[in-house]
């Protein structure tokens, strides 16, 4: 691995959250030691306030896409995080010596369900991209595929 970026694929179900958040905080926080993909199993297109509430954070995301994860095919992956349930359970098999780990966060379209307010609207976005930047802050390229 000396010298070359650790390919890492962050999955979820839509690609139109979760894991846009995951990519844009590693391109932001790791660029220099990530290359950072995310992908779904059943892509949605990327979510506008999950766009809006990484660029308050200063992470402009709005020009990834939401892909489909057999789009990805051809990347030699070291790592496959996967940042939902339903992608964890339904995780496609990746060829090679591809690690794969779950790291689950919370849907914020869904918590935001009901919501009477913007703010009460934005407030899970909030909490998730917060909780995203700070499990990307933590991740070691040893801990990444070692443990």
């Amino acid at each position: 691995m000396t010298g070359a970026k650790l390919k890492i694929l962050f999955l979820c179900t839509g690609n139109s959250c979760r894991s846009q958040m995951a990519e844009g905080w590693a391109r932001h926080l790791k660029g220099d030691a990530l290359e950072p993909y995310s992908a779904g199993i059943d892509p949605q297109g990327l979510n506008p306030d999950a766009v809006r509430v990484m660029a308050e954070a200063g992470v402009d995301i709005s020009a990834q896409r939401s892909k489909h994860v057999d789009e990805l095919k051809d990347v030699a992956l070291d790592l496959v995080v996967t940042v939902c349930g339903h992608a964890d359970e339904h995780c496609p098999v990746f060829p090679g010596a591809v690690r794969v780990l779950h790291r689950g966060f919370d849907d914020p379209p869904k918590l935001a369900e009901g919501a009477e307010t913007e703010e009460e609207r934005l407030a899970p976005y909030r909490r998730v991209r917060d909780e995203i930047r700070a499990y990307i802050a933590s991740v070691t390229l040893d801990s990444a595929v070692d443990d």
